[in-house]
C-alpha cells in the first residue's frame, strides 16, 4: 500500500508557485480580491463601482433573459464581417504593394494620409453613404482593422532576407516561384500578428460604431445601461467583450501555431 501511494505521489503533477496555473491565475485572483475589498469597505458608491457580487448577479439575469446573448451575437456577426473584409483587403494590398514598387509609390502617400484619421471620425460620412444600420458599422469595423493588417503584411514582405533575393536572382528563379516558396512563408509571422492586432481593433470599433445608433449590439447595450445608471450591466458588457475577444485571439494563436510552428519565440528564459 505504501509503495502504491509513493508511486501515485511521484506521478501526480506538482503544483508550485512557478506552475503555469499559479502564474496565470495569481493576478486575476488578486485583482478580484482587491475589487471585493474596495466595494465592501464602502469607499466608493455602488453606482460608480459595483461589487463583484452585483456584477455576477447582473450577468446571470442578463444571460437568463437572453439580453446578453442577443446583443453579443449581433456584435459578433458585425465583427466577423468587418474583420473578413479588412483581412482580404489588408493582406491583398500589403502583398501587392510589397511586391510591386510602382504600386507602392502610387498608393502609399494616400494611405499614410488616411491612416491617422480615427475610424470614428468617418462615422458621419459612413452613415450618409451606407445608412445608420449594418453598412456603416461594418465599414467602420473594416476600416479600423484594415491598417494593422496591411502594415504588418507590408513589413513582412519587406523583411525578406536580401541574401535570399540575391541567390534567387543568381539562380534565375522565377519571381512567382520565389514569392510562393520564400516571400510569403517568411512573412507569415507578420501576417498572423497583423490579423491578431486587427481583430482587437475590430472589437474596439464595433462598440464605437454601435454607440452612434441602432437598437442592437454590445455598444447599444452599454449606452443604454449607462443612461439608466446600471453600472453593473456596463461592467458585464465590458468583461464579456474582453473574454470573447480573448477567446477569438486564442483561436488565431492556435492557427498561428499550426502555420508558423517552426518559429521559435524568445520568452526571456
Amino acid at each position: 500500500m505504501e509503495t502504491v501511494l509513493k508511486r501515485i505521489s511521484s506521478e501526480w503533477p506538482r503544483i508550485t508557485i512557478f506552475h503555469p496555473i499559479w502564474k496565470r491565475g495569481f493576478l486575476p485572483v488578486l485583482l478580484l480580491m482587491l475589487w471585493h475589498w474596495i466595494t465592501a469597505s464602502g469607499y466608493v458608491k455602488p453606482v460608480l463601482f459595483p461589487s463583484p457580487e452585483s456584477v455576477l448577479q447582473a450577468f446571470i439575469e442578463m444571460l437568463g433573459s437572453g439580453e446578453l446573448l442577443g446583443h453579443l451575437s449581433v456584435s459578433l456577426i458585425r465583427v466577423m464581417e468587418g474583420f473578413a473584409i479588412a483581412s482580404f483587403m489588408g493582406v491583398g494590398m500589403g502583398m501587392a504593394m510589397g511586391l510591386f514598387p510602382l504600386l507602392n509609390d502610387m498608393i502609399e502617400g494616400i494611405l499614410q494620409m488616411i491612416r491617422p484619421i480615427p475610424p470614428i471620425a468617418w462615422l458621419p460620412l459612413a452613415i450618409l453613404w451606407f445608412g445608420i444600420e449594418e453598412g456603416s458599422k461594418i465599414f467602420i469595423i473594416a476600416l479600423g482593422a484594415f491598417f494593422p493588417i496591411f502594415l504588418n503584411v507590408l513589413n513582412g514582405i519587406r523583411q525578406t532576407d536580401t541574401k535570399l533575393v540575391e541567390i534567387a536572382q543568381v539562380l534565375e528563379v522565377a519571381k512567382l516561384k520565389f514569392t510562393l516558396k520564400v516571400v510569403i512563408p517568411g512573412s507569415m509571422p507578420f501576417i498572423m500578428t497583423g490579423l491578431r492586432v486587427g481583430l482587437g481593433y475590430a472589437w474596439m470599433c464595433v462598440v464605437a460604431a454601435e454607440l452612434s445608433g441602432g437598437m442592437r449590439g454590445m455598444g447599444y447595450m452599454l449606452t443604454d445601461a449607462r443612461s439608466l445608471a446600471q453600472t453593473d450591466k456596463v461592467v458585464v458588457g465590458m468583461m464579456v467583450i474582453g473574454l470573447v475577444g480573448k477567446a477569438m485571439d486564442g483561436i488565431l494563436r492556435l492557427v498561428e501555431g499550426r502555420i508558423v510552428g517552426w518559429r521559435e519565440l524568445y520568452t526571456g528564459e
